[in-house]
């Protein structure tokens, strides 16, 4: 499997799947895999409430945000700690992580997309899922393979 450069330019005239061709394809199914694999990561630790923003036509910086649920601190860092080591085994890593040492909201950069994991009570205050409404809503279990679940 070919190595892909995560980064990269913003188009933000782009079209959707149909309009991509070769790399450009093949860059859109590994971010897509990519996020697959954090979200089975994130449920494999019990993260609750789990959803997809989808941003890439509306956002300059991400395509998709994660958003999910601990329990506890403690759950929050073990949910990041168990995605970053399953996407650290596909090679690739986060550009940026914060919040992990407090553990009440932890963002994990993985540029395509970012990953939020809040305590119910810091994902109630930001409300991330309201103040990025012009995205498209989705349920995580929507990007995760049946044999996952």
């Amino acid at each position: 499997m070919k190595e892909t450069n995560f980064i990269r330019e913003r188009n933000p005239a782009r079209g959707g799947p149909d309009a991509l061709e070769g790399e450009q394809r093949d860059t859109l199914s590994t971010k897509e895999n990519q996020l697959s694999e954090a979200i089975e990561a994130a449920l494999d630790k019990k993260a609750q409430d789990a959803v997809v923003i989808e941003l890439g036509e509306i956002c300059s910086f991400t395509d998709y945000f994660l958003i999910c649920t601990g329990t506890s601190t403690r759950h929050n860092q073990t949910i990041a700690e168990h995605i970053e080591q399953t996407l650290k085994m596909e090679g690739v890593r986060p550009l940026h992580i914060e919040g992990h040492t407090e553990g009440e909201w932890i963002l994990l950069d993985y540029v395509d997309f970012v990953v939020h994991i809040f305590s119910a009570r810091a994902r109630e205050f930001y409300d991330l899922e309201r103040l990025w409404r012009a995205g498209k809503r989705r349920d995580a279990h929507e990007f995760v393979s049946p044999r996952a679940l």
